[in-house]
């Protein structure tokens, strides 16, 4: 497909890169002519210097012959803008980033009133997946498939779950539990594993159930299951807004430390169940002070990366709080993970995520929408959800007997709102939604989980 991105940030080049890896061709916009010519040699992408909002820009750009623009500039009323161009202009659909809470509110009116095709906000999707990881403090990711109602988890194999050299189908069997384990990596490798795989100590799980499984699943193995019940956040920016409104919502005691007094003010007026610390969040005897030895988990979300690392390192020597850093820049992430972290979160890679779904949502060709996709195993898997519109080469005929790739799990099966774990035995429908689990990438539509 033939897209344009407007702005080079930081979650602009991170969609260039995905999309220029799906070989869509990438044309971008932006005012500093330094990150067009970044963009243009690394994602083998045309560049064009200027505003976005521009129609001769556009023009220039190609947008009579786009499928698709983006629009991703630090302005949420110069996206709209762009977007409204565009729409005037050619016949491309068109996705605006709008992040700030005053419009959090209105998202489905301005859709529906400036013919958008999605909206993204990446701080509110963060906020999002961090508030999950706060109802699972076990789990180092938390990934929800068909509404919420399957998750996949991510968590360590910790020596103290007396697991090592079991095999998956034994664990399965032990547990008695309905799961599904779909992807384990160990020092830097990924498998998508058989009943026979045996799994050993440190390896990273990723397991597939309902919550009621999963809940389940983790009390057999004696981790607690509670959610946290109180958190202290380090950064008072949108995402830390976004994060309390939730958390409070799921009644959790919630502090946010911000050095700036207006935003403290700002908070303390949109929070009033919060409690608002104006302060150095990295002065560790302020952090002491404010509770950190004592609460349940800790949220570094400041603007350097650097520091929220740093911070949540901190934080593990003086607390057993569920340990959560945000991380935009950095491009070392298998360094990142092997620190002493609980979770780490990447904004926009969750960004670049919902464009990725929507533009192989936009190519399928036989009737099968994606509906749900997760870079997950550290980037060299996907989990997606098809659901299915037309008969094709993979309904009406047992799992079991489809030639499948390999390295390609069927999870899940969603028929008239009832879910079950896939089987040999089942088929699939028209109209069924499926999860799968791959580390071939770039799947479009339900077929491509064939061989032929």
């Amino acid at each position: 497909m033939n897209i344009i991105i407007v702005g080079a940030g930081k979650v602009g080049t991170t969609i260039a890169d995905q999309l220029s890896s799906e070989n869509h061709n990438i044309t971008i916009i932006d005012l500093n002519q330094k990150k067009v010519e970044e963009a243009e040699e690394e994602f083998d992408a045309m560049g064009i210097v200027g505003n976005g909002a521009s129609h001769q820009v556009q023009v220039e750009a190609g947008v009579m012959d786009a499928e698709l623009l983006i629009a991703v500039t630090g302005s949420d009323e110069l996206n709209l803008l762009c977007c409204l161009i565009a729409k005037k202009t050619g016949k491309c659909q068109t996705i605006a980033r709008v992040r700030n809470p005053i419009y959090s509110k209105e998202v489905n009116f301005i859709k529906r009133q400036m013919g958008l095709s999605a909206v993204i906000n990446p701080e509110l999707t963060a906020a999002q997946e961090i508030s999950q990881l706060l109802r699972l403090p076990y789990a180092k990711k938390v990934d929800t498939f068909a509404r919420g109602r399957v998750e996949m988890i991510k968590f360590r194999m910790n020596p103290e779950l007396h697991m090592d050299g079991l095999q998956v189908a034994d664990i399965i069997s032990k547990m008695k539990c309905d799961i599904m384990i779909c992807g384990v990596e160990r020092q830097g490798q990924v498998v998508i594993p058989n009943g026979d795989f045996v799994l050993k100590n440190n390896d990273l799980v990723s397991m597939m159930a309902v919550p009621k499984e999963t809940a389940k699943f983790f009390r057999k193995m004696g981790i607690p299951t509670h959610q946290a019940k109180s958190t202290l956040i380090v950064g008072g920016g949108t995402i830390a807004y976004y994060l309390a409104k939730q958390l409070l919502e799921m009644r959790v005691d919630v502090r946010i430390i911000e050095q700036n007094k207006e935003r403290c003010e700002m908070l303390s007026e949109q929070l009033p169940e919060a409690t608002i610390l104006q302060g150095d969040g990295t002065d560790k005897e302020f952090l002491l002070e404010e509770g950190l030895m004592h609460t349940d988990s800790f949220v570094a979300l400041t603007n350097m990366d650097e520091e929220n690392l740093m911070l949540a390192l901190l934080a593990r020597k003086y607390s057993n709080a569920k340990l959560i850093a945000k991380v935009n820049r950095i491009h070392f992430e298998e360094v990142v993970d092997e620190l002493d972290i609980d979770s780490v979160i990447y904004p926009k890679n969750l960004a670049a995520d919902h464009i990725v779904r929507y533009t192989r949502a936009m190519q399928n060709s036989l009737g099968s929408n994606v509906e749900t996709l997760y870079k997950i195993l550290d980037g060299q898997a996907e989990a997606l959800e098809f659901v299915i519109r037309e008969d094709s080469s993979v309904t009406n005929q047992r799992i079991m007997d489809l030639p499948l790739k390999d390295h390609l799990l069927v999870c899940y099966i969603s028929r008239y709102g009832k879910l079950k774990m896939a089987r040999g035995q089942d088929m699939l429908k028209v109209g069924d939604s499926v999860i799968i689990v791959t580390t071939h990438k770039g799947l479009h539509d339900i077929t491509d989980i064939l061989k032929y």
